[in-house]
Parts: structure tokens; sequence; C-alpha cells
């Protein structure tokens, strides 16, 4: 569930960064508002994700992957170039960050969320 939410919040990233650009240095009101409220959003999810997800891990991934979904967004609206040198860097973010997801170890209580056991009551 928290690599879920990690990767939905990379999404949301994605989308104020790109409102920022968009906003010429918060001057515009409608993609400053965008910016604002799926910047905010954004953390809310990357803070959830960091309850069962290593700090390191957790913003890594979401800092790579955010990286990586803006600039397939600028190039898919032709905003910027997409050469194949460009292809091949993105690919590596993505292989790090997958990386990362593989070789981190879950805490019990999210392994047991995901194997659908329910976690210790108090």
């Amino acid at each position: 569930m928290a690599w879920g939410i990690l990767l939905f919040s990379a999404v949301l990233e994605a989308v104020w960064a790109t409102a920022l650009g968009a906003s010429e240095g918060l001057t515009r009101p409608v993609p400053t508002t965008v910016f604002l409220i799926f910047c905010v959003l954004s953390l809310v999810g990357l803070a959830q994700a960091m309850r069962s997800i290593p700090i390191g891990t957790a913003y890594a991934v979401w800092t790579g992957l955010g990286a990586v979904l803006t600039v397939a967004w600028a190039a898919v609206t032709g905003a910027e170039p997409l050469t194949p040198l460009k292809v091949l860097f993105l690919a590596g973010i993505i292989g790090c960050a997958a990386g990362l997801k593989f070789t981190t170890a879950a805490p019990a209580v999210e392994a047991a969320e995901d194997a659908g056991v329910s976690g210790p009551t108090e």
C-alpha cells in the first residue's frame, strides 16, 4: 500500500512541477493554484509512504520518478526534445528507483498487511 501511495505521489509531483513551470514565477493564478494544491497533496502522500518506507528510499524514489514523469510530459507536449541519450538516462533513473524498491526490506506491519494478515492489536 505504501509503495502505491508513493508512486501516486510521484505522479502528483510531476503535476506540480509542470504547473510551477507554467506559473511564470507564481504570477499566473491558475497554474499557481494547481501548483500549491498538488504540491501539498504530493507531500502528504510522501509523508504517508514514509511511515512504512525508509526516508532515504522513499525520497529518492519520489524525486526520481517525479523527475522522469516531468521530463516525459514535457517531451509529449513538445516543451522539450526527447533524445535517445535522454531516454537512456531516464531509464537509468527508473531502474535505480526499482532497485531501491526491491532492496528495501518491508517492515513487519506492511508485510503482514500486504499478505492480508491484520497487524498486532494492543
